[in-house]
């Protein structure tokens, strides 16, 4: 039996990867350094949401090096697993066209849209941020984790 253990490659996609697809980065790449983790958008602005980087900081995990890109950038690369991570109503998920094993949607709320004061906005993040690591953790025990 091989133990070697095999670099998985996982797109997450989002509309303007700045924020909840940077998470599930953040989270994949925390949890086995050995994947090979990137996001992106359909409609990346080239910024990350400071909140979400001050939300994954409180958790230990700093994405403040990640870049915000464009989907285009890997349509012509393989991957083993694409996940959107879109989840509100006004929202459209990206579609890939590009080379890819497995299609996954895991969606979550935008805090971005969140409204009222600094707590419940804050919280807002916390919750989605919170929501995302545990969803993350359960695709990762099912699809990623390797088995002996």
């Amino acid at each position: 039996m091989n133990s070697e253990k095999q670099s998985q490659r996982i797109l997450i996609l989002c509309t303007g990867n700045s924020c909840r697809s940077q998470m599930a980065q953040g989270f994949l790449q925390d949890m086995d350094p050995v994947l090979v983790v990137r996001s992106a958008g359909t409609e990346s602005t080239g910024r990350l949401n400071p909140k979400a980087v001050e939300v994954m900081q409180e958790a230990g995990i700093d994405i403040s090096h990640h870049q915000s890109e464009q989907v285009d950038k890997y349509l012509h690369e393989e991957w083993d697993h694409v996940i959107t991570v879109c989840g509100g109503a006004n929202e459209n998920c990206p579609a890939f066209a590009g080379n890819v094993d497995k299609r996954h949607h895991i969606g979550f709320d935008d805090p971005t849209y969140a409204e009222g004061s600094p707590e419940f906005v804050d919280s807002e993040y916390r919750r989605v941020r919170d929501e995302i690591r545990e969803a993350f953790r359960v695709f990762y025990e099912k699809h990623l984790q390797t088995r002996d």
